[in-house]
C-alpha cells in the first residue's frame, strides 16, 4: 500500500475541522501512512476458522426493567435550588461556541 498523500490529509482534516501547517500534515502523513501500512499486514494474517470478537473482556451487558421510581422532589422546588435558572429550565454553562 502507498503512503497517504497531502492531498488526503488536507481533506481529512478539512473534515475534521482542523487547520493543520504543512509541516503538521507532512507529520501527520507519515503518521496516518505508518497505521494504514500496519493495518494492511494485519491484513495479511490468515484468520481462517477464527471467530471475531466484539470485545475482549468477556464483560456483558445486564439489562433491566425500566421502571417508574420515587420522585426525587417537586420539580419547581428542584429547579429553584439550581444555582441558575431561566424561568423553568435549568441554565448550564454551554458548550459549543461559535466565534464569528
Amino acid at each position: 500500500m502507498s503512503g497517504i498523500t497531502k492531498v488526503q490529509v488536507e481533506h481529512i482534516a478539512r473534515l475534521a475541522r482542523l487547520k493543520l501547517t504543512d509541516a503538521k500534515q507532512e507529520k501527520t502523513a507519515r503518521e496516518l501512512g505508518a497505521i494504514l501500512a500496519y493495518v494492511e499486514k494485519l491484513n495479511e494474517v490468515d484468520t481462517t476458522g477464527i471467530e471475531p470478537m466484539a470485545q475482549v473482556t468477556g464483560l456483558e451487558n445486564v439489562f433491566r426493567q425500566d421502571e417508574a421510581g420515587e420522585q426525587l422532589g417537586n420539580p419547581v422546588d428542584l429547579i429553584a435550588a439550581a444555582p441558575e435558572r431561566a424561568g423553568e429550565f435549568v441554565r448550564v454553562k454551554g458548550i459549543f461556541q461559535h466565534d464569528a
